[in-house]
């Protein structure tokens, strides 16, 4: 069985887009996001969740070994979430005995134990558990339960632009119709919003202390970072056919202690040896002189990347540097 995950991880996350619309606004005709203050382009926390998900989705891992947790995905499309909280219930109750009101506390925690240990993302990014799933007894023993929500112990922030977007509107043409009345018609009009270029940045946190209440293993966090490495390659579509992971930094959190002094060592190494922005300060992402010179960037070459702590400046002790995009793609088991 992997062990749970003991080291905190501060991961920065560079990733562009090539005519494509990376997150569309639902309330803004599916336009890209853009914070109206700067004009840079912005995509929500839970749109790279959904690339880390289909991930999974797509590959389906084996388990690794016997008692190591299972891979399913909860949130997917088309998926009744109380149909899976039942079956934890369910679970529960062959675990803990006959539903009553006295073991309803307990049934709603090893609910949630058996969630997490069935299903990826209940187990990284959590969940709310308490959408109206009854038990045998017609009761709802994850509503108002300290069980009922999950922290997950791995955290997106929303990604933005490093420099203003400007979204073009593309009319398209399609020469068949939908309705008959329609028939006579020789084309029927479209449009889609695409970005011609944007560089954006995404921060993403590990917290070991979460990660010990949802069982988040060592293993859970190398496929993580697998999917993040591979979380475009399998999502082409029209609308983002060119979007491209460029760096993950992934910041380390070791310990500053003598092997000796093991407790200690493995206390820092959970809650952290340095500020995670100001390890994300050390990467320097610039425009070259002609892209300056242009006043917008066109691709990835008119980008200068600088990580500091790789050469000019000493990484802080107790913190160890993982260029995660370096490294050579695994191939998933088979299921």
């Amino acid at each position: 069985m992997s062990e749970i995950v003991t080291n905190r991880h501060d991961v920065y996350v560079l990733f562009d887009v090539t005519n494509g619309n990376p997150n569309g606004d639902p309330d803004a005709g599916n336009m890209p996001r853009i914070d109206p203050n700067t004009n840079c382009g912005i995509i929500s926390d839970v749109c790279l969740k959904r690339k880390v998900r289909n991930y999974f989705e797509i590959t389906t891992p084996a388990r690794i070994s016997p008692g190591d947790n299972g891979f399913k995905i909860i949130v997917h499309q088309g998926a009744v979430i109380n149909d899976e909280i039942t079956k934890g219930l369910n679970a529960a109750e062959d675990k803990v005995g006959k539903a009553t009101d006295k073991n309803e506390d307990k049934r709603a925690e090893e609910t949630m134990k058996w969630l997490c240990r069935e299903f990826y993302d209940v187990r990284a990014f959590g969940a709310v558990l308490s959408t109206g799933a009854k038990d045998s007894i017609g009761k709802e023993p994850m509503k108002g339960s300290a069980w009922g929500q999950v922290r997950g112990p791995v955290q997106f922030t929303f990604s933005q632009s490093f420099h203003a977007i400007t979204p073009i509107e593309i009319t398209v043409t399609r020469c068949a119709v939908t309705k008959v009345e329609d028939k006579d018609k020789e084309r029927t009009m479209g449009h889609k919003y695409i970005v011609p270029y944007a560089l954006y940045a995404a921060k993403c946190y590990v917290s070991p202390a979460f990660a010990e209440k949802t069982g988040f293993t060592q293993v859970d966090l190398d496929l993580f970072f697998e999917a993040l490495v591979e979380m475009f390659t399998h999502d082409r579509s029209a609308a983002r056919g060119e979007m491209i992971v460029r760096g993950i930094y992934d910041f380390e959190h070791v310990g500053t202690q003598h092997e000796n002094n093991a407790e200690q060592n493995k206390r820092e190494a959970r809650l952290g040896c340095y500020h995670a922005h100001k390890l994300f300060d050390g990467i320097n992402v610039a425009l070259t002189e002609e892209a300056k010179k242009r006043g917008f960037p066109q691709g990835w070459n008119d980008y200068m990347t600088e990580c500091l702590w790789a050469g000019k400046q000493k990484m802080p002790e107790g913190v160890r540097l993982h260029m995660r995009h370096e490294k050579p793609v695994q191939t998933l088991p088979k299921s």
